[in-house]
């Protein structure tokens, strides 16, 4: 009775649906592949998936992409010969994987309708389904359970904000989470909560975050000096990225940077918003602010970017090269109440990070920083974002410090790969894991 109703409000909605994934995605510049979106993958395409068996890893966007990517090396060692197919949600999400060189197949995830995911399941044959966090689609999970398709839930979390909201609706997520195969949860605390949701208690694993295990590399100086080169970035500046910011964050990123810039003229500042398309209204606030800056996709070989300037980033796929360049990094969406980013990113490259005081959807992770590196590194608000910046931009040692102590806490935290891996290898069956 409860998935009757759920699919006649998504029929309900398809009305609306339609032209407003239309115009979201042209008012973007991308392109809306509905065509995928309902089911139907381009044969080509389908071709690439022939071999000995397929897994299918739904990711998202950024986020749940960079997330994957160790699981997905993992799986190429621990069941070669398996194809890897991902799906996404985002564009954004879409080039991270595209550019990562680790799937066989990229194609967008489809509309939960009934008819669409029957179509991608039945085209694809996986056999094994991963979707990463907590990304719950009654349809898609339903009908794959009935083709007898095992489906892990990896990464699983359940935030502060979100789990009150789970609980109130239970009564629609338990008999869906009880179609999962097997839920690897990121904490005891995630798993606790799943299992109040509704997911059965033996289905699920406290296999720990993913996103820890990134490999810890500082880039030699021959290599920062090519990544500037390339970027335009003036060789002998001290660097600071704020990445992924949001609406209402740019403004105070700049005001700190003019602070830092009257202090030390020898600065530079790499600008990147979490989402591309709001590049040119950043730019905006750029000019009015009065700094020299440039867009990523507009620099050229003759392109020169003066110190105290701004590179503006707006292209996807590029913001971990540029950690390795930077002297600090901020992490935005935590200035405002957006939830914040992932610090992980950068502090694998050994670079200091930065963030505001709303990481609720990092806690564990934002609290490892402040118990490790100290409760500075996350600022209160953003007058205590150009207070750290200013003390930082002046104390090379004490960045080498916080750089060191923030990559210790990936070394320490690994091993959730190989977690999840065992995992899968129990849903594959005996004999699957051959390498």
């Amino acid at each position: 009775m409860i998935n009757f109703f759920y699919n006649l409000l998504l029929w309900g909605l398809l009305p609306i649906l339609v032209p407003y994934h239309a115009y979201r995605s042209l008012s973007r510049g991308r392109r809306t592949a509905f065509l995928e979106r309902f089911g139907r993958i381009p044969a080509e395409e389908l071709a690439q998936t022939g071999g000995t068996g397929t897994i299918l890893v739904h990711a998202v966007s950024v986020g749940e992409t960079n997330a994957a990517l160790p699981l997905l090396k993992g799986i190429r060692t621990r069941f070669p010969g398996k194809k890897i197919v991902i799906s996404n949600v985002t564009e954004t999400g879409r080039s991270v994987a595209l550019k990562s060189g680790a799937t066989d197949l990229c194609i967008y995830f489809p509309f939960d309708y009934p008819f669409a995911v029957r179509s991608v399941l039945e085209s694809i044959r996986p056999e094994l389904v991963v979707i990463m966090e907590t990304e719950i689609w009654p349809n898609f999970i339903k009908e794959a359970r009935r083709m007898g398709i095992p489906v892990l839930l990896a990464n699983g979390r359940i935030s502060d904000r979100s789990f009150s909201r789970y609980l109130r609706f239970s009564w629609f997520f338990r008999p869906v989470l009880r179609h999962l195969s097997a839920l690897c949860m990121q904490t005891p605390v995630d798993a606790s909560r799943i299992e109040a949701i509704g997911a059965p208690a033996a289905a699920v694993f406290v296999g720990g975050n993913l996103k820890y295990d990134v490999p810890v590399t500082k880039a030699a100086p021959e290599e920062i000096a090519m990544i500037k080169e390339k970027y335009r970035i003036p060789a002998d500046c001290f660097v600071f990225a704020a990445a992924s910011t949001h609406e209402g964050e740019e403004g105070e990123v700049l005001a700190a940077y003019r602070e830092l810039v009257r202090r030390d003229p020898a600065s530079f500042l790499i600008l990147a918003p979490r989402h591309p398309e709001r590049a040119p209204g950043v730019a905006e606030l750029i000019k009015r602010e009065g700094f020299l800056f440039h867009f990523r996709s507009a620099l050229e070989a003759d392109t020169g970017i003066p110190a105290g300037g701004v590179l503006l980033l707006d292209t996807v796929g590029e913001l971990a090269g540029l950690y390795r360049a930077s002297d600090l990094v901020f992490v935005g969406g935590s200035l405002v109440p957006t939830g914040g980013h992932n610090p992980l990113e950068p502090a694998a490259c050994m670079v200091p990070v930065l963030f505001g005081p709303h990481m609720e959807n990092f806690r564990e992770i934002a609290g490892l920083f402040v118990k490790h590196c100290g409760s500075e590194v996350q600022v209160p608000d953003a007058k205590g974002l150009q207070a750290e910046l200013l003390r930082l931009a002046s104390d090379g040692a004490l960045r080498e410090e916080l750089g060191r102590r923030g990559a210790g806490i990936l070394l320490e935290s690994a091993g959730a790969t190989g977690r999840h891996l065992d995992v899968m290898a129990s849903l594959l069956g005996p004999g699957s894991d051959r390498g």
